[in-house]
């Protein structure tokens, strides 16, 4: 990356590159490691959830417009960028130094763009990402240091990149990204076959489970006026301020209107805030408790509540948003309703009635979203596709009968 050898250059500088080369690599390769786990996951337990906190998480980036272009995940650019780095430390020369300080420039501008898209807009801040973004300013800081074979203006020092160097870079990573593109749509269509197809078996393989002793009143969706008696069937251990329940949220708007009638939704309060929710080491989401007493407190507006809270998920956040919520709504009194804390706490006290699905959590119910989907539980969410098929399967079930359901979905 530096453009020279000569004397009085410190060693440092080429070390820093050198080390943020090789950290944009690993971040990168995390980033799409990830994109394809949470958009393309090959079985039902390697789905994505919440559990670490409504801001810093991956999910909101991996599900987004800019995770990836015309099907190459930007992460793979990154890589490139990281590896010309790295490579010019190893082959130092004045061109490829020129070369790596537009292209420093230009990545940077980027990380710049993607990090206010992403806290802007998305609400949320990749960890990975940011672990790109850390990487990319140390390798701009290392070509900025180093004044090799550099003019003195602006333009010279920084937009005077080798047309050798950029053109043989540009070809590669093209070349690279046409074989990203064609492995992304492979993907998308196995996902749409063989790969939906397994994860519905994998849900149908997986143990029942009973009912939790106190049962939600609260309905996200009613189709029937007794929750047993709807085709689907789901309890949902849901926390207002978590990003991926607001994702499952919207999945079943959508399914909702192909399903009508078929769907019934229990809201299992679960807060994932420490000042009503003891199985949470920490306020993970401060305001949650707050939330779902406010929700709890009148069952007429428990739907209104719900879908607001979770359309201005960022809002929800504050206690100023949520001390208007309740003025808007007439649930001031929410907060200090002790028949309203008491149902909320029988309602999160159910967590602990499942078996523990890992050593390291006291109890079955731990992260949000989790589901208990027709007596099955699933920890996480589910691409569209995939939640459709296991809804259309559990709908063929019914019609057809268990015995002909698993012939159809079972490969001979």
């Amino acid at each position: 990356m530096l453009g020279g050898t000569t004397n009085g250059k410190r060693i440092w500088l080429r070390a820093l590159a050198f080390v943020s080369g090789l950290g944009m690599i690993v971040a990168s390769a995390l980033t799409i490691d990830h994109y394809f786990a949470a958009n393309f996951p090959t079985s039902i337990w390697q789905g994505s959830f919440c559990d670490l906190s409504a801001f810093f998480n991956c999910d909101a980036s991996s599900f987004s417009r800019i995770s990836q272009l015309a099907g190459v995940p930007l992460g793979y650019f990154g890589i490139m960028v990281g590896g010309l780095v790295a490579l010019g430390v190893v082959f130092p020369s004045a061109a490829l130094g020129r070369t790596n300080r537009t292209l420093a420039l230009i990545n940077v501008v980027g990380v710049v763009v993607l990090f206010l898209y992403s806290v802007v807009g998305l609400k949320s801040l990749c960890l990975l990402c940011s672990g790109y973004y850390v990487f990319a300013v140390l390798g701009l800081i290392a070509v900025w240091k180093d004044g090799s074979g550099a003019a003195g203006s602006f333009f010279g020092r920084w937009l005077s990149p080798s047309p050798l160097h950029l053109a043989t870079f540009g070809v590669v990573t093209l070349t690279g990204a046409f074989g990203f593109a064609e492995y992304h749509q492979a993907r998308v269509e196995a996902q749409a076959g063989g790969v939906t197809a397994r994860v519905v078996e994998q849900y149908f393989s997986l143990p029942q489970v009973s009912a939790p002793s106190v049962i939600s009143p609260y309905m996200s969706v009613q189709s029937t006026e007794r929750f047993e008696d709807a085709t689907i069937r789901i309890i949902e251990y849901g926390d207002f301020l978590c990003p991926d329940c607001r994702y499952l949220h919207e999945q079943i708007q959508e399914l909702e209107e192909e399903f009508r009638g078929q769907i019934n939704v229990v809201f299992q309060f679960f807060p994932l805030d420490a000042r009503c929710n003891p199985v949470v080491a920490k306020d993970k989401h401060p305001g949650a408790c707050e939330l779902s007493y406010m929700a709890a407190y009148d069952p007429a507006k428990f739907r209104a509540i719900h879908d607001e809270v979770f359309a201005n998920l960022e809002a929800a956040k504050s206690p100023a948003w949520r001390r208007d919520l309740a003025r808007r709504y007439g649930v001031e009194a929410a907060l200090s309703d002790s028949a309203t804390q008491a149902l909320v706490q029988r309602i999160i006290g159910t967590g602990a009635e499942y078996e523990k699905t890992s050593e390291e959590y006291a109890h079955g119910i731990r992260s949000t979203p989790t589901i208990i989907l027709n007596n099955r539980m699933v920890i996480g969410t589910f691409p569209h596709e995939q939640l459709r098929a296991i809804f259309q399967a559990l709908v063929e079930e019914r019609e057809l009968g268990e015995r002909k359901f698993m012939e159809h979905w079972v490969e001979e």
